[in-house]
């Protein structure tokens, strides 16, 4: 399977494209669309999409991971970044992928095993994961941090889904759910 990460930015936003077989990830490819500051946002989104959708068409993924975005201390920065997303998400979806969202917290957890990792941490860990021969820059690091995150946690998530649809819970019980926490399937009523 082959999976594209995004790490959605209005003035970088970050890509990245592993291959996972066998519970193995593989290096594809990764990169940064720069978006230059001195476009007005409709352009600037843009250009997001374009770049977004070459990718896509490019490396064929199979299957998108998206990181989410919380809200900072600075609620106008938090709306723009949220237009960045937006338009990522819609490139994504617009190419027929299915698109998987973690948090940060999430990605580091995944990838580090703590998360309050810090860039660096992140960094090193994708190269080692990847057995990449130098550290990847952050915005792609960050990418392919998440399309790390969904092999690792995507899979547990589809094998719980498989059981509950074998069992038939997810029909008799349609507001029950599962979530992992802490590598722990934890049921919800």
């Amino acid at each position: 399977m082959r999976i594209l990460g995004v790490d959605p930015g209005l003035r970088r936003t970050g890509f990245g494209v592993i291959e996972l077989d066998r519970g193995q990830v593989r290096y594809v490819a990764s990169g940064a669309i720069v978006v230059p500051a001195d476009q007005p946002m409709s352009e600037r989104l843009r250009t997001i999409l374009a770049n977004l959708r070459e990718v896509v068409r490019q490396y064929e993924p199979d299957i998108s991971a998206l990181e989410k975005v919380f809200v900072n201390t600075n609620p106008a920065s938090t709306l723009l970044l949220g237009q960045a997303r937006g338009t990522a998400m819609c490139a994504l979806a617009d190419a027929g992928l299915a698109v998987h969202e973690y948090t940060a917290l999430q990605i580091k957890k995944s990838v580090v095993g703590t998360g309050r990792a810090t860039k660096h941490q992140v960094q090193t860990m994708v190269q080692h994961l990847l057995r990449l021969n130098g550290l990847p820059p952050p915005d792609p690091a960050d990418a392919l941090a998440c399309a790390i995150c969904h092999a690792h946690t995507g899979q547990l998530s589809e094998r719980v889904l498989a059981i509950d649809a074998q069992t038939g819970t997810a029909v008799a019980l349609p507001r029950h759910r599962k979530t992992l926490r802490r590598g722990r399937v934890i049921g919800h009523g």
